[in-house]
């Protein structure tokens, strides 16, 4: 995995970063316990501004919650929120937050199905 700058990074307990992973930290990055961020993602927490004459750069805190799993190839924009539970699928671009246990895939990702049959919330 690449890290820009690890002091800006914060991975919650038994969780797992891929292989070829970019952790793109110019601005804060959070990801909770037992979440997966599988081979090839690239999280990024800053961008360049359009608006901008010399194009400035910015950034953007993200937060990824606990007990997520991010497919291969995925790419999290600034500012983005993957809460608690979801599964975002292989080669999805995830421009805005995600929802609580759902299954999420897509350019850009959007919201399918729920994680689990029941609803309950709580991950087997």
């Amino acid at each position: 995995a690449t890290i820009t700058y690890p002091w800006k990074l914060v991975i919650g307990d038994y969780s797992w970063i891929g292989d070829e992973v970019t952790l793109y930290t110019l601005g804060e990055l959070e990801i909770g316990a037992h979440s997966v961020i599988s081979q090839k993602s690239y999280i990024c927490t800053a961008s360049h501004d359009m608006a901008s004459a010399t194009f400035e750069i910015f950034d953007h805190k993200v937060t990824i919650g606990s007990r997520v799993w991010i497919a291969a190839d995925v790419f999290v924009a600034p500012g983005v929120t993957v809460a608690d539970g979801c599964v975002v699928g292989a080669r999805s671009s995830v421009f805005g937050n995600l929802p609580p246990m759902m299954v999420c895939y897509g350019y850009p990702a959007i919201p399918v199905r729920p994680r689990l049959p029941n609803e309950s919330g709580v991950p087997v």
